[in-house]
């Protein structure tokens, strides 16, 4: 892998300089990464929508583990309005919007979420599948059940950490100036 990476972070996200961060990846506006959270794109690019929230010892990986010599790419989209909470770790390469995917919470790399899924914190989804959209996995047996609502955006967390963060951390510039 070079030592060149791409890194593009749109204006107004707040990206701690304590966070990894390799490969090709673009993170959205009002978009928070806490320190020491892992974003890995060696297998292909990693696209972070907006106002998501990535919290410690979070891990989005785009690695492939049985790479094929055909060089294909996987690119791995996170929409809007996702919560990856502490320890979580993802490998997907499809995230839809306002999914919340709790601490210590495992998504393999042949599960899709489509919008409003809840990942209940512990759980591990290795299936090959997509979930419908307000999907709620939880307790020890992964059980699944219909949600009522989509979850709520979590809109004041990320304004508060966005004046916060930048008080006790260093952070990552952004790519283009705001106009």
């Amino acid at each position: 892998m070079s030592s060149k990476y791409n890194i593009k972070i749109a204006p107004g996200a707040i990206v701690c300089n304590e966070c990894e961060l390799k490969g090709d990846i673009t993170i959205g506006t009002k978009t928070v990464i806490h320190p020491k959270a892992k974003i890995i794109a060696e297998s292909g690019p990693i696209i972070i929508g907006e106002n998501n929230l990535i919290e410690e010892q979070c891990e989005i990986l785009n690695i492939d583990p049985s790479p094929t010599n055909n060089q294909n790419e996987s690119v791995m989209i996170i929409g809007n309005n996702n919560i990856f909470e502490v320890g979580s770790e993802v490998n997907c390469l499809k995230i839809g919007d306002n999914n919340i995917v709790e601490a210590k919470s495992y998504l393999g790399r042949q599960a899709n979420l489509s919008n409003g899924c809840i990942i209940g914190a512990g759980c591990k989804i290795n299936t090959e599948e997509t979930m419908e959209e307000n999907i709620v996995v939880y307790g020890g047996d992964c059980k699944r059940r219909k949600g009522l609502d989509k979850p709520v955006p979590q809109h004041l967390q990320i304004d508060f950490l966005c004046k916060v963060l930048p008080n006790y951390h260093h952070l990552k510039k952004s790519s283009k100036k705001p106009a």
